[in-house]
């Protein structure tokens, strides 16, 4: 299957951010996007890149109506030597496929897609914003669009990509968030789809999330459905808890998602000599080591803000302080450390970075 270029035309073109120190995260979008479509009978055809715009499906569209929608999260970078780079890009495909598979949805061609991305990301490679803290956000998306109004997986489906320059993901940047430990709601249980990056996941988390906004927090913090007892991840990133000298994050069990951010930081602690556990660990515990001062630092792991620290654990009514309320030099260090091997300022000893071939792609309109 080839992939079909069309390139916006000079009327099509949308204005490009001027101060980057502003960007916020998620709100501009670039001027093309790469598509292609699924029939049962078929597979997949019609690959493309065209300009940014509207997708036309019918309003019985399966995944309107039964959820059958997954997506992914990335991020290309401005290298130091004005090289492009991906960070683990195939990692999130490969998980892609493996929500499509949870959703009865048809998985993608891993090394085609990553070429229909790479292209993408050249074509519009002046949308990439250069200044320190920013990347380019890119956002895989596939949704069911058989028009029929019956609970069975769809015969049909639109896979697109769309990306934009963006800036930090919160609005504090590296400075410690607060966080409010939610025993009212759940988000996903053992066995059901909280493993994968599924819309369902996120709509489930919502009202939790605004609820702890108007209180003043950043994220919810969530515990397992069944006890409401063991910490499990905030609504945008994984978990880790720095007790005494272990860090310990919850285990992937299936109600969690198994982010790549945090599969790195494993990685990376191991390999730094600090003993990591994937245990379950009680938000009991949590609050007796920070009330003891065993608690050392928390923080977040996710593509959209790579290490967020956390300077407050509300639970209960009760906020504890974590590290002063300040960035922990553990986390400052990874986070050094990861932003580094994504810009590549720092050696890449794991072979995470993927350098896009700038000098092989021509593009001309088909």
């Amino acid at each position: 299957m080839e992939i079909q270029i069309t390139q916006a035309a000079p009327g099509q073109l949308k204005s490009k951010p001027t101060d980057e120190s502003k960007l916020g995260f998620g709100e501009i979008l670039s001027d093309h996007m790469f598509q292609m479509d699924f029939e049962s009978e078929k597979g997949w055809f019609n690959a493309c890149i065209r300009p940014y715009g509207d997708i036309s499906i019918d309003p019985a569209a399966m995944g309107i109506h039964y959820g059958q929608e997954i997506f992914e999260g990335l991020k290309a970078y401005n290298a130091k030597d004005g090289d492009i780079c991906l960070f683990r890009a195939k990692e999130n495909f490969k998980r892609f496929n493996r929500s499509a598979t949870r959703l009865c949805m048809p998985e993608v061609d891993v090394d085609f897609t990553m070429e229909g991305l790479k292209k993408l990301i050249l074509l519009d490679r002046e949308w990439i914003p250069k200044t320190e803290g920013t990347s380019l956000y890119i956002r895989p998306t596939m949704i069911a669009t058989e028009p029929h109004l019956g609970v069975r997986p769809s015969n049909n489906y639109i896979f697109f990509i769309i990306i934009g320059p963006v800036g930090a993901y919160y609005k504090e940047g590296l400075n410690p968030v607060k966080i409010y430990v939610e025993d009212k709601y759940v988000r996903a249980a053992v066995g059901g789809t909280g493993e994968i990056k599924t819309a369902g996941n996120y709509a489930a988390s919502l009202l939790a999330a605004e609820e702890a906004k108007e209180k003043g927090f950043t994220q919810v913090l969530w515990l397992d459905a069944a006890e409401r007892k063991y910490v499990e991840e905030v609504g945008t990133m994984n978990m880790v808890f720095i007790i005494d000298d272990e860090a310990i994050t919850a285990p992937l069990t299936g109600s969690i998602l198994p982010g790549i951010t945090r599969d790195s930081v494993i990685t990376i602690l191991k390999d730094w000599g600090t003993k990591v556990s994937e245990r379950n660990l009680s938000i009991d515990e949590v609050i007796e080591a920070a009330k003891n001062g065993r608690l050392k630092e928390a923080f977040g792991t996710g593509t959209a803000a790579v290490i967020s620290p956390v300077g407050q654990i509300t639970y209960k009514g009760e906020d504890h302080i974590v590290a002063g309320g300040k960035m922990g030099e553990l986390s400052q260090r990874l986070y050094d450390e990861i932003v580094g091997i994504q810009y590549g300022t720092k050696p890449d000893p794991y072979g995470w970075v993927e350098q896009i071939d700038t000098e092989k792609v021509e593009f001309s309109n088909s």
